[in-house]
């Protein structure tokens, strides 16, 4: 696939350099320098390179929005027209401080995005686990066993890019259904973080749901 990288600090860096080690042709963008973008390429490999919010759009038919949310309307401007476009957030919508949720409870950032994108197929994805984490998880991608990771979207098509995603990089996808289920992922992304950052075990983490069986 054809992937554009829009925000490359930590979460936006990590998928865009693993997306590109798993086969996908990549374009880094939306940094406060550009050198930043062309040493994220360099250290990708396979083809990925550096460009603009509207050079990785035109090229992609998958983006990737990893921006703080006081970025989301600047990037998407930028960016240009992304109708038809599969566009793909882990982007939270947080408050300035980051202290707490700017939107919830009767829709979510995800939903908030779907209608400042106009025509693009909105689906909320790879939020809801740390940054630091990914690089373990793909090396593990092989096992059998692989943690869960819940993505929710209005288009069938488009979830079914982000499921594909989602298993190039060593997850499980699991399908939420709609859009409007991120105003579950979102505050749940917020307590993945707080187990992560101020627990004992570290960030690097991780979930898993398991089915089991209900007896009679």
């Amino acid at each position: 696939m054809r992937i554009g990288i829009l925000g490359s600090g930590l979460m936006g860096g990590k998928l865009g350099t693993l997306l590109a080690r798993a086969g996908h042709d990549v374009v880094f963008s939306y940094s406060h320098a550009r050198t930043k973008l062309e040493t994220l390429a360099a250290e990708a490999r396979h083809g990925a390179r550096a460009g603009t919010p509207a050079e990785a759009a035109e090229h992609a038919n998958v983006l990737l929005l990893a921006v703080h949310w006081n970025r989301v309307d600047d990037v998407l401007e930028q960016a240009g027209d992304l109708t038809g476009k599969v566009l793909i957030t882990c982007s939270m919508p947080m408050t300035d401080d980051d202290s707490a949720l700017a939107v919830g409870h009767s829709s979510s950032g995800a939903e908030e995005l779907a209608s400042r994108a106009s025509g693009a197929r909105v689906v909320s994805a790879f939020g809801t686990v740390p940054s630091e984490v990914l690089f373990a998880v793909y090396e593990k991608r092989r096992l059998k066993r692989r943690p869960s990771l819940v993505y929710c979207g209005d288009d069938r098509t488009a979830k079914q890019t982000a499921a594909r995603l989602i298993r190039d990089l060593g997850f499980d996808p699991v399908d939420l259904g709609a859009l409007e289920m991120a105003r579950y992922t979102e505050p749940m992304t917020m307590l993945v973080a707080k187990i992560a950052y101020e627990g004992d075990g570290g960030p690097a983490l991780a979930y898993r749901f398991e089915q089991f069986k209900e007896r009679s």
